[in-house]
């Protein structure tokens, strides 16, 4: 599959969407998952990526939950992709986990954490599948321009980069939507915008991520009409019980509704 024609065939084409669960909890939450949104993207004519995490490396705390199995969420993400004839997403952590993980997924996710990593940005190019990088924390909007070049440098065809907000104090993240057409000018790739992770409340005193929910919307229709190419949302049928960032998840119940309002400000915009 030629990824980047798949997700932007055309100039006057839909935005496109990465979204899924946090983290892959099992089989059957992933499936059931897929199957709604790959139902509601076919009838909204979005191109549509399955994203799930096989394992979560970054926890604040030590008995957060982490997976069920590098290689038992790698087959799910691969059962995923087969059954619903989709591309899948996940992050990888460090150089030696890129060659295993795609081997089961078209796209692979640089953390935001990690978008300085040389050895693992360029472990990404060498297997030849479209990297996605998410901008870090700490950087500028112009400054992803050298993790792309790694990453082009390094032989990578296809790249995207994600916006996924900027630090701002200690609790809290804010998106400066001068960032898309600076980084659309400066990256020459789609750029794509993490409408969850943006509204997260890290470093709370409990250890346990916050998270500002119900401005997903307003994230998402904002970074689209700054010129978004695409739309990033974590998503899970009971946000409350999910097992990694469940305080900014979109639940499944309303994706249809801000998917449906999301076409037609993009309609509107082009």
């Amino acid at each position: 599959m030629d990824i980047l024609k798949y997700l932007m065939p055309s100039g006057d084409s839909s935005f496109f969407l990465l979204a899924g669960p946090c983290v892959i909890e099992g089989e059957e939450m992933a499936l059931d998952i897929a199957g709604e949104l790959t139902e509601i993207t076919s009838r909204l004519g979005i191109p549509y990526v399955f994203k799930g995490s096989y394992r979560k490396a970054n926890r604040s705390r030590i008995d957060s939950f982490t997976g069920i199995g590098d290689e038992k969420a790698l087959k799910v993400l691969r059962k995923v992709r087969e059954t619903f004839g989709i591309p899948v997403v996940t992050d990888i952590h460090c150089a030696a986990e890129a060659a295993m993980a795609a081997e089961y997924v078209d796209i692979l996710q640089i953390p935001a954490f990690l978008c300085r990593q040389t050895d693992l940005l360029v472990a990404a190019a060498a297997t030849g599948r479209m990297v996605n990088i998410k901008k870090g924390q700490f950087l500028s909007p112009a400054a992803m321009r050298f993790a792309v070049e790694k990453v082009r440098d390094a032989g990578g065809k296809a790249v995207a980069v994600t916006e996924r907000g900027t630090t701002f104090g200690y609790t809290d993240l804010v998106v400066d939507m001068r960032a898309f057409p600076i980084m659309k000018e400066e990256c020459r790739c789609p750029v794509i915008i993490d409408a969850t992770h943006s509204l997260q409340q890290p470093n709370q005193t409990s250890g346990v991520t916050g998270g500002l929910p119900r401005l997903i919307s307003t994230i998402a229709m904002s970074s689209l009409a700054a010129g978004a190419d695409g739309v990033f949302m974590e998503t899970h049928r009971n946000p409350s019980v999910a097992k990694s960032d469940g305080a900014n998840m979109l639940p499944l119940a309303d994706m249809e509704s801000l998917l449906t309002r999301l076409v037609a400000l993009h309609r509107a915009l082009r």
